[in-house]
């Protein structure tokens, strides 16, 4: 039978390997400490789907891994709408950063989109490339200044990517935002996590230090959203601005409506969190992998040499910049920003022929996907040649995926691709780099997060 197939009921199929854990607590401390590696560990001992229990008996979660490129079309383009974000953690992402479109669901969802859309076609995403390039221009000199010529490249590009987001989504109030984002964020995401992998959770208004840090840092960011939405609103007709926010104030249709000032703070709050996190993920590995590996650096470089001069980049040199893609792509397999999708089945199927039963909660890991060796040979080996078109149509449609997929694939993926080849065709430009720490440990938080430093030693160059 064809994989992915749903026929029978909860019954069908074969029992669903699991991996063994610890008697009291099954995988759970697994989990916690190293839970990307305890992902990759399932699928290289038991195969395509897996199931990994974790938590105290009567408390315990049982987690339906899925690691094959055909199990992860099958729940995230195929059968969709069996799988929703009805989990545990998308409930507290969606408590704090409001309900989006990362974390709208149903009709909700569909009517958010249909609004945005619009504001995201190429020709619009295009024209955000001078924001980008303003901000990456800042950077670039601002590091003439570096101690012993040495950055951390994972604080310097959230830095750039939230400033470049921030003025995308703000225009000129980027400077009231982002410094009110950056000290924000960090304490909101803190607390998603600790609520979304807990078993259990004492209420959020309950007076708690934690609670209060994170009610404090919600407030303090809501309030500078809602200030500006209300200054976009006050100006309505007169506003000139082309920033997005401007132009999600004024997104409506006969069918949808508009967006309230609540949605509107929702769809900016989305924005910030996956527009910046997601991109400064990429960029960060793509400067510390072409650091470690000054052929590819070299091979980059005289690419962006030969095809921009000394000119600023533009929306058109995407295509004129395959190598420099290709290097984007390689990062997003090796560290994908995203490296783990949660979803909630809706009723029992099978997938790989195994069963799933309803309201199973169902893992899907990019990390592990992006690693397997029938796909990708050595895989952790830094290769971009393996995103040549060649390469690529000779591969199952997920094996890779770091922008999601099927009807719910990410609505910035382009931006994402235009945001990082600009900043980097311009820092690969000023700069070479020799890495300082070889290796970065890193973790599964909303985004993949680096555990440590990412330090690379910069040498100005002499550009054209």
């Amino acid at each position: 039978m064809a994989l992915g197939t749903n026929t029978g009921g909860a019954g069908t199929g074969t029992e669903v390997p699991a991996l063994p854990g610890a008697p009291l607590l099954g995988s759970l401390h697994d989990l916690k400490s190293d839970s990307l590696g305890t992902y990759l560990r399932a699928q290289q001992r038991h195969g395509d789907v897996v199931r990994v229990s974790a938590g105290p008996p009567g408390m315990r979660a049982d987690l339906y891994c899925v690691f094959s490129p055909a199990g992860v079309q099958q729940v995230l383009a195929s059968e969709a709408a069996n799988f929703r974000k009805d989990n545990a953690f998308y409930q507290e992402v969606r408590e704090s950063f409001g309900n989006g479109l990362l974390t709208s669901q149903d009709e909700d969802y569909l009517r958010q989109r249909r609004l945005v859309q619009p504001l995201f076609t190429r020709r619009r995403v295009d024209g955000y490339a001078g924001a980008v390039a303003a901000e990456t221009a800042s950077v670039v000199t601002a590091w003439e200044e570096a101690l012993d010529g040495i950055v951390d490249v994972s604080d310097e590009m959230t830095h750039l990517a939230l400033r470049a987001v921030a003025r995308i989504l703000f225009g000129t109030d980027v400077e009231a935002t982002a410094d009110v984002v950056a000290r924000c964020f960090p304490v909101i995401t803190d607390y998603v996590l600790r609520r979304g992998y807990s078993p259990a959770n004492i209420p959020r208004n309950w007076p708690t230090p934690g609670n209060r840090r994170a009610a404090a840092a919600m407030d303090e960011l809501y309030g500078v959203c809602d200030r500006i939405i209300g200054q976009r609103r006050r100006a309505g007709a007169d506003a000139s601005g082309e920033d997005l926010l401007t132009l999600l104030a004024a997104a409506r249709s006969s069918d949808d409506g508009e967006f309230d000032d609540g949605e509107l703070r929702d769809q900016v709050l989305i924005f910030l969190l996956a527009g910046h996190e997601t991109t400064a993920t990429s960029l960060c590995f793509a400067l510390h992998l072409l650091a470690r590996h000054p052929e590819q650096q070299d091979r980059a470089r005289e690419e962006i040499t030969r095809v921009l001069g000394g000119r600023p980049p533009q929306a058109s040199d995407l295509e004129r910049l395959p190598y420099l893609s290709q290097v984007v792509k390689e990062a997003m397999r090796l560290y994908p920003a995203a490296p783990v999708i949660g979803r909630k089945a809706v009723a029992a199927t099978r997938i790989g022929g195994h069963a799933v039963p309803a309201g199973a909660d169902v893992i899907l890991a990019p990390w592990v996907t992006h690693r397997r060796p029938e796909h990708w040979p050595d895989p952790d080996r830094f290769d971009p040649d393996r995103f040549t078109p060649e390469a690529e149509a000779g591969r199952p449609r997920y094996a890779w995926f770091p922008f999601g997929g099927g009807p719910r694939a990410c609505i910035g993926q382009h931006f994402s691709m235009l945001e990082s080849v600009i900043a980097l065709a311009m820092i690969l430009r000023a700069y070479s780099f020799e890495a300082v720490d070889a290796e970065i440990p890193v973790s599964a938080g909303i985004t993949l997060r680096t555990e440590g430093p990412a330090r690379c030693r910069v040498r100005r160059l002499d550009t054209p």
